[in-house]
C-alpha cells in the first residue's frame, strides 16, 4: 500500500482542476465554486438542432454526475425554448430519477411527474427510431408505477436499453446507459456481482476510447463498488473527480473505492472537496443551509477520520454538522442518514459506549422530516442500543430496541425490504449486547452470529461507507470478552476482508492474536495499528497499548 505522503501527492494531483475546493472546509469561508462547464465530454446527437444540440449535451453532462435540480432545470429549460425536441423531455423524465442507483427513493409525486414529461416526449414523437427506442425504454419504466412494483419496470427497463445497446453497437450513450440499468438491477445478494461486471465491461471499453467521460468514470466507480472487486475501479476513481470537478459528486464518488480499499487519507481528501463546493451552492439557500451532497461527504470523512484515529478532526466534522439546521435538499436520503450516522460513529468507533446511549436526533423532529426516513433513524437509535447495553444499562437498550423494531414495521408497510433486513440485524446485534449485559453469553453469540451471517449475505447501501460497526467485527469483541481468543482473530479476519483497514477491527485482531499465543501475528497488526494511527496524536489508549507490545523485547 502506498505511503500517507504518496497517497496525498496523487490525490492533490488527480484534484489539480478543483484547487479551491481542496482548501479546508469551514462554515465561515467555503472553497469558490468551479465553472459550471467543467464536467467532462459527453456527445449525445439527437434531431433537435445545433443550439439545442449543446444544451443537451450539457444537461447530460450534469446528469451523468447526479447533479439532479440542475440537470432537471437545464432540460426543462431546453425543453421550453424547443417543445418539439422529444429528447428533452425525455431528459427530464431521466433525471427525475435522481440516483437511479437507490440514493433517492422516489415518491408517487416524482413517478407522477416524470410520467407527466415522458408523455410530452411521446407526443412530440422521436425524429428518429433511435430516440423512439430510447423514449420506449424509459415508458418501461415509468408506465402504469401505479399498479406496477418497481423491480419489474426496474427490470424491463433494463432489457429495453440492453435492446438499445445491441441495435445501435456505434452509440456509446446506450451503452453508458445501459450499463447504468445493470447497476440499477444488481441484487445486493448477488456475491457473483454479475450485473456489475457485466456493465464494468462496457463502461471500461468507453472509458478507454473517451477518458473525459463523467458518466463512464462514475458508473465505473459504482460497478466496482464491492469489496472482492474494488480493486478494479481504481483508476476511475483517481480520474473522475478532475474529469468533472465542477460537479459536488464527482470529488466525492472516488471515496466509494477509496473506502472499499480503505485509502482512508485519499477519501478524507476528495471529500473535502466536495463538502467545500456541495455546501458553498446551499450556503445560498440562507445561513445554516447544508448541501446533501456535502453532508454526504462528510458521513464519508467521518468515517476516514476515525478510521486514522485523527479524533479531533472528527470531533471538527461533527461540531460542523450539529451547526446545520437543514439541508438543501431534505427530501433525499442522503442527508437524514448522514445528520443521523455521523454523531453516532464519532461515539461508537471510540468506544464512548455512555456517550452513544445518550445520542438525539439533529435537527429535531420538528425541524426535519425524519418520520420520512425510518432506515436513517434506526442507526442512531442502534448506537443507543449499543451504548446503553455496552455501559450498563440493559433496561435501556432494550427501549431502544423497542424503537428499533417499530421503525422496522414502518419500513416493512412502505415495502422498503432491504432496509427493513439492515434494522433487523441491528436488532439482533444490540440484542445480543443487551443479552451479554444480562450473563447470557451463549445466547448473546448466537445473536451476533445470526447478524454476522446476515450481514454477509447482503450489501451495505451506497448512501453509507460502512455499517455503523461491523457485525462479523462485533462478535470477535464479545468473543475476546468471553475468552476466547482464536475465534476472535479469525471473526475479526473475516471481517477485514470485506471492511479492510478499520482501526476497532485491527486493534481487535491484534489483541486476539497476543491472546492466543500468536506473537509474529500480533506485533504485525500492532504495528499496522500503529502506522494506521500515525496521524491521530496518540490519543487513544489502543495506540499506547500497541506501542507498549511493540517495545518487548
Amino acid at each position: 500500500m502506498k505511503t500517507v505522503a504518496t497517497l496525498i501527492v496523487t490525490i492533490i494531483t488527480m484534484l489539480c482542476g478543483a484547487q479551491s475546493a481542496l482548501a479546508q472546509y469551514s462554515q465561515s469561508s467555503p472553497p469558490a465554486r468551479k465553472p459550471p462547464e467543467q464536467l467532462g465530454n459527453v456527445s449525445f446527437p439527437v434531431s433537435c438542432g445545433t443550439a439545442a444540440q449543446q444544451d443537451f449535451d450539457h444537461a447530460m453532462r450534469l446528469f451523468h454526475s447526479f447533479w439532479y435540480p440542475q440537470s432537471i432545470q437545464a432540460f426543462t429549460a431546453l425543453a421550453n425554448r424547443n417543445p418539439d425536441c422529444a429528447m428533452a423531455h425525455w431528459g427530464i423524465a431521466l433525471s427525475i430519477l435522481r440516483n437511479p442507483l437507490g440514493g433517492y427513493p422516489m415518491s408517487a409525486q416524482d413517478w407522477k411527474e416524470g410520467w407527466t414529461a415522458l408523455e410530452k416526449g411521446i407526443s412530440a414523437g422521436g425524429k428518429t427510431e433511435r430516440e423512439q427506442a430510447y423514449i420506449a425504454a424509459m415508458k418501461a419504466l415509468y408506465q402504469d408505477s401505479e399498479s406496477r412494483d418497481l423491480r419489474t419496470r426496474q427490470l424491463a427497463y433494463e432489457k429495453a436499453m440492453e435492446q438499445v445497446y445491441l441495435r445501435y453497437p456505434d452509440d456509446r450513450e446506450a451503452a453508458v446507459l445501459y450499463a447504468l440499468a445493470l447497476n440499477m438491477t444488481a441484487l445486493p445478494t448477488d456475491k457473483t456481482y454479475a450485473n456489475q461486471l457485466k456493465a464494468g465491461v462496457i463502461l471500461e471499453r468507453i472509458f478507454a476510447e473517451q477518458p473525459n467521460h463523467p458518466g463512464a468514470a462514475h458508473y465505473i466507480i459504482h460497478s466496482y463498488d464491492y469489496p472482492p472487486i474494488a480493486m478494479q475501479g481504481l483508476t476511475a476513481a483517481r480520474r473522475y473527480a478532475s474529469i468533472a470537478p465542477a460537479a459536488p459528486h464527482a470529488l466525492h464518488m472516488p471515496s466509494h473505492v477509496f473506502t472499499r480499499l480503505g485509502y482512508w487519507q485519499e477519501s478524507i481528501q476528495t471529500n473535502r472537496a466536495a463538502a467545500g463546493v456541495s455546501h458553498a451552492t446551499a450556503a445560498k439557500m440562507g445561513a445554516g443551509t447544508a448541501g446533501a451532497e456535502g453532508l454526504h461527504a462528510m458521513d464519508y470523512m467521518m468515517y476516514a477520520h476515525l478510521q486514522l484515529a485523527q479524533d479531533r478532526e472528527a470531533k471538527r466534522i461533527l461540531d460542523q454538522v450539529m451547526a446545520f439546521q437543514k439541508a438543501d435538499i431534505p427530501g433525499r436520503i442522503v442527508p437524514s442518514y448522514a445528520f443521523a450516522a455521523i454523531p453516532a460513529r464519532y461515539a461508537v468507533e471510540r468506544g464512548q459506549w455512555a456517550e452513544a446511549a445518550r445520542l438525539g436526533l439533529h435537527p429535531g423532529e420538528f425541524d426535519f422530516p425524519w418520520a420520512s426516513w425510518p432506515q436513517s433513524e434506526a442507526i442512531l437509535v442502534f448506537a443507543r442500543a449499543l451504548g446503553s447495553a455496552r455501559s450498563g444499562n440493559p433496561a435501556g437498550a432494550r427501549k431502544e430496541i423497542a424503537r428499533l423494531d417499530s421503525l422496522r414495521e414502518a419500513l416493512v408497510a412502505a415495502k422498503q425490504n432491504y432496509w427493513a433486513g439492515q434494522v433487523d440485524i441491528q436488532i439482533k446485534a444490540s440484542s445480543a449486547w443487551v443479552a451479554r449485559a444480562e450473563g447470557k453469553n451463549e445466547e448473546a453469540l448466537g445473536l451476533l452470529r445470526a447478524a454476522a451471517d446476515m450481514e454477509d449475505k447482503s450489501e451495505k447501501h451506497i448512501v453509507t461507507p460502512g455499517y455503523l460497526l461491523p457485525a462479523r467485527e462485533m462478535l470477535g469483541e464479545l468473543l475476546l470478552e468471553l475468552g476466547q481468543p482464536a475465534q476472535a482473530l479469525t471473526a475479526f479476519e473475516t471481517s477485514a476482508k470485506h471492511e479492510p483497514n478499520r482501526f476497532r477491527g485491527m486493534h481487535g485482531a491484534a489483541r486476539a492474536a497476543e491472546l492466543s499465543g500468536d506473537r509474529e501475528k500480533a506485533r504485525m497488526y500492532y504495528a499496522k495499528l500503529v502506522a494506521l494511527g500515525e496521524g491521530g496524536g496518540g490519543a487513544r489508549l489502543e495506540l499506547r497499548q500497541a506501542k507498549a507490545y511493540l517495545a518487548q523485547r
